[in-house]
């Protein structure tokens, strides 16, 4: 097992152990133990589906002989009244991992179904539409496996594997040119540098500093299409701050080639789907 399918399944085994505590006891007065049963998930939404494999995880949890045969594929667009998956097992394992199994799926649906708007509304420009660290503390495997599956592309994963210096790195170390120094001086794996800039005056002074992308901090229109062209391609630019889907293809229109949206994570709504026993 890689390192990511461990870290989800210690987030099932986590969210089981929080919801069913010392027992399911609704469950367990009602369903005998050698009871099988089958039911279906409906989405009751048209969406975008993400997570089926979670939710097979987190009945397989409880019981590893369940059959799980999912009837569309992951990051598939739905109508509502599709059913997109059948499951039959133990009746307890089923309905003592349902609510789980459902939160998993309708999150995981709903930052995908969100993604694809943000991803359609920007076609043909250049615009990749990004994730952002906002995400749910202790989710953020899923939440960033879901943006792919939506169709958009995932930034840094954490504060490890890429150096974004913001504003308060630079007043912290006295200015940005000394913010980039330490960095080259200190990082030894040399990883990719992101600089903010909130005007053309940081924008130039980055530019001169050779960094591998700048990220336009809460520029309006104007001021994006005005670094889009002074940087002319030398070095990617990534728009950031109150992105919406109102604004979004103006905003790749400027000619920027990435945008980060914090509200694919932080202001998803669950996708509704239902798990029906038949």
């Amino acid at each position: 097992m890689d390192s990511s399918q461990s870290k989800i399944k210690a987030l099932i085994q986590q969210a089981l152990k929080e919801d069913i505590g010392t027992g399911d006891i609704t469950t367990l007065s009602t369903v005998d133990p050698s009871v099988c049963l089958k039911g279906k998930l409906v989405a009751k939404a048209p969406g975008i589906i993400a997570g089926l494999f979670v939710f097979e995880q987190t009945l397989r949890i409880l019981d590893p002989n369940i059959l799980f045969r999912p009837l569309v594929e992951e990051g598939q667009k739905v109508d509502s009244g599709t059913d997109i998956a059948r499951v039959s097992g133990k009746g307890q394992a089923l309905l003592s991992a349902e609510r789980v199994a459902l939160n998993f799926l309708q999150r995981m649906s709903g930052i995908a179904s969100m993604t694809r708007q943000f991803v359609e509304a920007v076609e043909g420009t250049k615009a990749v539409i990004l994730d952002t660290r906002k995400t749910v503390p202790g989710l953020r495997i899923l939440d960033k496996t879901a943006v792919r599956l939506g169709g958009g592309q995932n930034h840094r994963f954490g504060l490890f594997d890429m150096v974004l210096i913001k504003e308060n790195h630079i007043m912290a170390a006295g200015g940005m040119d000394s913010a980039l120094r330490r960095v080259r001086q200190k990082d030894r794996k040399q990883h990719a540098i992101e600089v903010e800039v909130k005007n053309v005056r940081e924008l130039k002074q980055a530019l001169n500093l050779q960094v591998d992308r700048i990220m336009l901090d809460n520029m309006n229109l104007t001021e994006m299409r005005e670094a889009v062209e002074i940087v002319n391609g030398r070095i990617p630019l990534e728009a950031s701050g109150n992105v919406s889907l109102q604004n979004v293809y103006d905003i790749a229109r400027t000619g920027v080639d990435y945008i980060s949206v914090g509200a694919l994570t932080h202001s998803v709504r669950a996708l509704d789907i239902s798990f029906l026993i038949e």
